[in-house]
């Protein structure tokens, strides 16, 4: 049994890696003979594997499309390019960085552990562009991610906003990424209550082995429930503010999930926050509209720096 497992594995990966095959090939290459060639193959077929037939004495097969994605088989080298291109899927902007993070958790959570060195060194020889987004550690939301996957609690120190560090004992629920940063939604045991924590600030401290019933997560939207709690925690300044433009357009612009409440086709409002007015008020000038501030005086004061700043820069040019 376990010489024609072997066989039909090893039969499977020479399937995956030409498009076609005669049986006498097969054969050659399985060492068996063609009539034992069509029973493995029979076999594949009743494990979901689409192997489509060519008829005649020269007859062969070919692994088709099938409803479904069977199991594929990936040699060494296969294996380090799959995980090192999903960890760079991960930090892009494509919708599919969490798919990615899964699909990653997946494969290193049975990857050799010489295979996990290779991926690791290529990691640490990868340089990033000055200016460019921070590097993720893919170990830290790798192990976040099976954690998740597998309904297991972990054990992590975490490095609050101030600096200080404290372990964190938590049910992690869900990833979400927002721009360059991760963040976990997890129910902390500590606290007794649902937290967000930043991907960058953990250090996990190994699996605890103990499972936990996934809880019923209170929000509809995840993703906006969490970016209003992480918005809402770094915000030092907030301001209220009338667009002059519809709620579709204002929202087609803004970059991150805030509350936008329409007036009417051309006008809107909406609440917005920084810890740097000027910042914010660089942010509000880059949506290209007409704006009142109806509260945050933070916010018009520094309009009017940014206002006369743009007044200095044009002192001295030619007038059209």
């Amino acid at each position: 049994m376990l010489e024609t497992s072997a066989r039909l594995l090893e039969l499977l990966s020479l399937l995956q890696v030409r498009r076609d095959w005669t049986s006498s090939e097969l054969a050659d290459r399985l060492k068996v003979s063609t009539r034992t060639v069509r029973a493995d193959i029979g076999k594949l077929r009743s494990l979901g594997y689409p192997v489509d037939a060519r008829p005649g004495v020269a007859g062969g097969y070919r692994l088709a499309a099938g409803t479904a994605m069977p199991p594929l088989l990936l040699d060494d080298d296969e294996a380090v390019a799959v995980a090192v291109g999903l960890g760079a899927v991960a930090t892009w902007r494509l919708g599919v960085a969490e798919t990615s993070l899964t699909a990653l958790a997946k494969l290193e959570q049975v990857m050799p552990s010489r295979l996990r060195r290779r991926v690791d060194a290529v990691r640490g020889a990868t340089s990033v562009v000055p200016g460019a987004e921070p590097p993720l550690d893919l170990t830290v939301l790798s192990a976040v991610a099976t954690a998740i996957r597998g309904h297991e609690r972990i054990r992590f120190g975490y490095t609050k906003p101030g600096g200080s560090e404290e372990g964190r004992h938590a049910e992690p629920q869900r990833l979400v990424n927002w721009g360059a940063l991760w963040y976990l939604f997890a129910w902390d045991l500590d606290r007794d209550d649902w937290r967000v924590f930043r991907v960058d600030r953990m250090v996990p401290r190994g699996p605890t082995g103990v499972r936990f019933r996934p809880r019923v997560i209170p929000e509809a939207d995840l993703v906006r429930h969490v970016v209003g709690r992480v918005m809402r925690a770094g915000w030092t300044y907030r301001a209220r503010v009338l667009v002059h433009a519809s709620a579709a357009e204002v929202a087609a612009k803004i970059v991150v999930p805030v509350d936008i409440e329409a007036i009417d086709e051309s006008t809107c409002r909406i609440e917005v926050g920084s810890d740097d007015p000027d910042r914010l008020a660089l942010w509000m000038a880059q949506l290209g509209v007409d704006i009142e501030v109806i509260e945050g005086d933070e916010l018009s004061l520094a309009l009017d720096r940014l206002a006369a700043r743009f007044r200095r820069a044009t002192d001295g040019a030619p007038t059209a």
